[in-house]
């Protein structure tokens, strides 16, 4: 890699692409034009641009259910109409923000029970806890309404230490489910009702429900007009854009959470009417394409230099792994190349002391995705963030150089080691370098960024599962373990037999059993 940008002294400029004010650098890969023109016959032969504008027109594209994939409808404040089996949907998407930014207006001011509303708890398991907990997290700065808290784990933990020390007749519960049947939320629902009424609270005006299923939310005594609905074409990780960011918009405010929304439309009409060269979502996808299904590196870690993105990796984690991770093509025969890679990620620096040495010396080469704002929030700390700017150029670079043996000789030769000792010692610190990453750079961390961040990647999973030839918005995977797990349910509870599992299973059912479960 080094030798690339010695040929090309302009390299950081040809192989970085600009949106805005953000900047994704891609020249510390080893993508040359040559390989890059490779890459983006790719989009053409899987004819992208045609499945973009599927996408985007309102195309049934997520073939396996039949429905079309809109969640970019949710932040198309001032575009044009949008037609789902010939019915413009732009007007209900709006009226349900409107409804949105109306309650949260008057929750922010005065709880629905009378009093003041300190806390919020937002119930609900996977996108629906982690888009909303993860945007929550990193717009703290913008903060000026109740606490919120999230709750997804069925573990009875989980909502027992976050309800302990919270009022039940200030505290406000969203309930977000589509159905309102998802099982670890509904039970964890039942939980904080009766809490509620324990503590003096009003269900009946202290509960919202972010659902579909109108009837469903009714009989567990949630009014309709605290029930937020959406369409089936917003899969649940894609729906932090509408009811399912109430949560966001109740911490952060409406103006500020429709900044949130232009961001990701800005990057959307980026996405939409970009040549692929200078087009963000799509170099950083055939990035992803060449490192994981061409090179053979199995992961991809996530490292944004933002505390505050504490939560970015998981939620891009679940966006990844459960749109790509298939075997299946859109035909329904096998795939013949892997799909999805694992992604994984922890917040700079605190992933430094935990598995960059991995990263650096260890046998299997993982690509970096780093992530850094130009300034931070706390300007009486700023000798905090550029300490934070030095550590993340720092590792790209380490990676980018390595170290080679002759210059680790040289530090054991000033350190005073001699013969067999110095060649040992130097081995063990030798870092090979010449290995990959990524910098997505942008001013400073605002709603409006955090909002092209997260379209980014979203779009970057459409045009891999594009290229892939995979539906990227199903995820059956996920089916099997519930349907098991709703079996043996009553087995625990000692209203079944356990049946004819494998061995396993029931020697463990044996120990729980045994112990007290």
């Amino acid at each position: 890699m080094l030798d690339l940008f010695t040929q090309d002294p302009d390299r950081a400029t040809t192989f970085s692409v600009e949106t805005g004010d953000m900047r994704f650098d891609y020249a510390k890969t080893q993508i040359d034009a040559e390989t890059r023109n490779a890459l983006i016959k790719l989009c053409v032969s899987a004819r992208l641009a045609d499945r973009r504008e599927a996408m985007f027109s309102g195309a049934k594209i997520n073939e396996t259910e039949g429905r079309a994939v809109l969640h970019t409808v949710l932040r198309n404040v001032d575009g044009g109409p949008v037609l789902v089996d010939g019915q413009d949907v732009i007007g209900e998407v709006r009226a349900t923000l409107d409804r949105m930014e109306e309650f949260a207006h008057k929750t922010r001011t005065c709880c629905p029970a009378g009093d003041r509303v300190t806390d919020v708890v937002n119930i609900g398991i996977g996108g629906s806890d982690l888009g909303p907990m993860m945007a929550v997290t990193a717009l703290s700065p913008y903060h000026d309404g109740p606490q919120c808290h999230f709750v997804s784990n069925v573990d009875g933990g989980h909502i027992a230490d976050t309800i302990r020390n919270l009022n039940p007749a200030s505290t406000l519960v969203i309930v977000a489910s589509k159905t309102f049947t998802t099982v670890e939320t509904m039970t964890n629902a039942r939980t904080a009702r009766a809490w509620m009424v324990d503590g003096g609270g009003d269900p009946s005006k202290q509960f919202v429900a972010l659902s579909t299923a109108m009837d469903k939310a009714e009989a567990f005594g949630i009014p309709p007009e605290h029930v937020f609905g959406f369409a089936d074409w917003v899969g649940g990780r894609y729906s932090i854009w509408g009811p399912i960011g109430l949560s966001l918009m109740l911490a952060i405010g409406a103006d500020a959470f429709r900044a949130f929304l232009r961001g990701a439309q800005a990057m959307d009409i980026h996405f939409r009417c970009t040549d692929w060269q200078e087009n963000m979502p799509v170099m950083l996808a055939l990035v992803g394409i060449w490192h994981h299904q061409i090179c053979g590196y199995r992961t991809r870690a996530v490292l944004p230099y933002e505390q505050r993105l504490l939560h970015l990796s998981a939620y891009f984690q679940q966006m990844e792994m459960e749109s790509n991770g298939k075997r299946i093509s859109m035909d329904g025969t096998d795939l013949e190349i892997v799909s999805g890679p694992v992604v994984w990620g922890e917040p700079g620096t605190n992933g430094q002391h935990a598995f960059y040495q991995l990263i650096h010396q260890g046998t299997a080469i993982v690509p970096c995705e780093f992530m850094i704002g130009a300034t931070g929030h706390e300007p009486d700390l700023a000798h905090h963030h550029r300490l934070l700017v030095a550590n993340c150029l720092a590792q790209s670079e380490a990676l980018l150089r390595g170290r080679s043996l002759d210059e680790a000789r040289e530090r054991m030769v000033a350190e005073g080691f001699e013969g067999a000792e110095l060649e040992r010692q130097a081995r063990h610190r030798v870092l090979p370098g010449n290995r990959p990453s990524t910098t997505l750079s942008y001013p400073l961390l605002t709603p409006f960024v955090l909002g092209q961040i997260v379209a980014l990647y979203e779009h970057r999973v459409f045009v891999e599962g594009v290229i892939l030839d995979i539906n990227s918005y199903d995820q059956w995977g996920v089916e099997l373990g519930k349907e098991l797990a709703t079996a043996l349910y009553p087995v625990l509870d000692g209203q079944a037999e356990l049946g004819d599992r494998d061995g396993s299973t029931a020697a463990l059912f044996e120990f729980i059993k045994k112990h007290g479960g």
